[in-house]
C-alpha cells in the first residue's frame, strides 16, 4: 500500500500494534515452533554477536544451554565447542523469538507461544527462572541445569495442558489492562500481572488428573514464587505486536529494541530487517547490598521490547511502586518521564490505561525522527547484571539507547526515499 506521507505510515505502523490481540496459546519446545533450533544452534539476544564478542554473563548463559541439552559433559567441554565455532548462533528476534538477559535459547528449552490473532503472526520466548542463580544472568552450576529440566518436564507441559483446556487461549491484552491499573509497568514490576496469570490458570491445573499431585502443588509453588513470570509473556506479546507493525514497511516507527551486551541495535518500519546499532550503554541505578557500579555488566537482553510497546521505562507512571527501585526518583520523576516518552511517540495505546496518569492510555509507537529532533531518549527499565556470569542480578535502574542508532535509522531511510544528504 502507498502511503501519501511518512506521518500516514507511522500511523498505520502504530494502529497495527494497538490493534494487536495477542492470546497465549501454549508452552512447547522451542524446536517445535523454531525450525532453525536444531543440535548445536543457539538463540541469542540482541542484534548479531559473535561468541568471542559477547559479555560474560551470555558467555555463561550459553556453556549453561550446552550442558542443558547435554552437547558436552561439562564446562571444559561446552567451552571448546564454542571456542572452536561448533555452534551457531541466531538473534532471538530472527525467528520471531525473544529473550530476557543473555537471550540463550536452546532447541528443548519450553517457550511461551503468543498468538496475535488480528494478524496471525506468532511470538516465543523462554519461561522466567525467579531469582538467585539463573541461566539468563550467566550461571550453569547442578542447580540452574535441574531447574531447567524440571521446567522442560513439568512446568512446561503443564502449564500446556492447562492452556488447551480453554477455548482461545489467555487473553493477554486483558491481563496487562488489568495489572497496568494495579501498579505494573511489564518490564521491572510484573507482581500484578503474574498473580492475574496465577488466578486464570489455578483452577485449571488444580483440576489436571493426568499430572501427579506432587507436579501440581511444585507448579503452583514456582509461579507464586516468581514475581516476574509475566515479563516474559509480556516480552513475547511485544514481539508479536511489533512484527506485525512491521508488515507495513514504510515509516520511522521503531519495531525493535534490543541490546547484546556490545551493540544497542534498533528497527525501524521503513527499514524492513536492517539493524541500526550503535554500542550499548551502562544501566544506573540503584545497587543490591555489596555491590557498585564498578561490578555491572553492560546493557543486555531482548526485554526492551516492553519499551518498544509503550510499556515498561515508557510506561514509568504507571508502576509509582518500582520508580525508588530503580533509582528515579518517585512519583514527579516518573510522571516527568511519561509526559516525556509522549513527546517521542505517535500516540496512546487505548488499551492499556494508566489511571496515575489522567487515565491516558500508555505512549506507543517511538518515532525516531521526534528522538532525533528532540533528543528526547526512550527510558528503558532493567535489571543489572554482574559482569561475572553467574551472580545474579546486582541491582535495577534506567538506561537509554545511543542515539546514534535513531542518527543511523533516519539517514538510511532518508536515503531509501531519495533524499541525499
Amino acid at each position: 500500500m502507498a502511503y501519501q506521507n511518512i506521518e500516514e505510515a507511522n500511523k498505520a505502523v502504530v494502529q497495527k500494534m494497538i490493534g494487536a490481540a495477542p492470546f497465549l496459546t501454549d508452552v512447547v519446545p522451542a524446536h517445535t515452533v523454531i525450525p532453525e533450533l536444531k543440535e548445536h544452534v543457539l538463540l541469542h539476544a540482541g542484534p548479531p554477536i559473535k561468541y568471542e564478542n559477547m559479555t560474560d554473563p551470555m558467555q555463561g548463559s550459553c556453556v549453561g544451554a550446552i550442558l542443558f541439552e547435554g552437547w558436552a559433559k561439562d564446562e571444559e567441554g561446552a567451552r571448546e565447542l564454542l571456542e572452536n565455532d561448533k555452534i551457531t548462533f541466531i538473534p532471538c528476534h530472527h525467528v520471531n523469538a525473544v529473550g530476557p538477559m543473555g537471550g540463550i535459547t536452546s532447541m528443548n528449552m519450553p517457550v511461551v507461544v503468543v498468538v496475535n490473532k488480528e494478524h496471525g503472526n506468532e511470538a516465543y520466548c523462554t519461561m522466567n527462572e525467579g531469582i538467585g542463580a539463573v541461566l539468563r544472568f550467566g550461571a550453569f552450576n547442578e542447580q540452574v541445569i535441574n531447574r531447567l529440566h524440571w521446567m522442560k518436564d513439568v512446568l512446561g507441559p503443564t502449564l500446556s495442558k492447562a492452556l488447551k483446556t480453554m477455548d482461545e487461549g489467555l487473553n493477554v491484552n486483558v491481563l496487562v489492562a488489568k495489572a497496568i491499573a494495579m501498579g505494573d509497568e511489564f518490564h521491572q514490576r510484573n507482581i500484578a500481572a503474574s498473580l492475574a496469570f496465577l488466578k486464570e490458570v489455578a483452577p485449571t491445573i488444580t483440576a489436571l488428573e493426568d499430572v501427579s499431585l506432587e507436579d501440581r502443588e511444585a507448579v503452583m509453588q514456582f509461579l507464586a514464587d516468581t514475581d516476574q513470570f509475566f515479563l516474559n509473556i509480556a516480552m513475547a506479546t511485544g514481539k508479536a505486536m511489533a512484527d506485525a507493525a512491521r508488515t507495513i514497511e514504510h515509516g520511522t516507527i521503531v519495531t525493535a529494541m534490543c541490546r547484546n551486551g556490545e551493540n544497542f541495535g534498533i528497527r525501524i518500519a521503513g527499514m524492513g530487517d536492517e539493524w541500526f546499532t550503535a554500542p550499548v550503554n551502562t544501566p544506573q541505578g540503584l545497587y543490591f547490598t555489596g555491590y557498585s557500579a564498578e561490578d555491572a555488566n553492560t546493557d543486555i537482553g531482548d526485554s526492551a521490547i516492553t519499551e518498544t510497546i509503550g510499556v515498561g521505562g515508557m510506561a514509568m507512571i504507571a508502576a509509582p511502586a518500582v520508580t525508588r527501585f530503580v533509582g528515579s526518583g518517585g512519583f514527579n520523576d516518573a510522571l516527568e518521564t511519561s509526559n516525556n516518552m509522549a513527546e517521542i511517540t505517535q500516540q496512546e495505546n487505548p488499551n492499556f490505561i494508566i489511571p496515575t496518569w489522567d487515565f491516558k492510555g500508555a505512549p506507543t509507537g517511538i518515532d525516531a525522527r521526534k528522538v532525533v529532533e528532540s533528543g528526547i531518549l526512550p527510558v528503558i527499565n532493567t535489571g543489572i547484571a554482574h559482569k561475572v556470569a553467574g551472580f545474579g542480578q546486582i541491582g535495577a535502574g534506567t538506561v537509554n539507547p545511543p542515539i546514534e542508532c535513531f542518527e543511523k535509522a533516519i539517514t538510511a531511510y532518508a536515503k531509501k526515499l531519495g533524499f541525499e544528504a
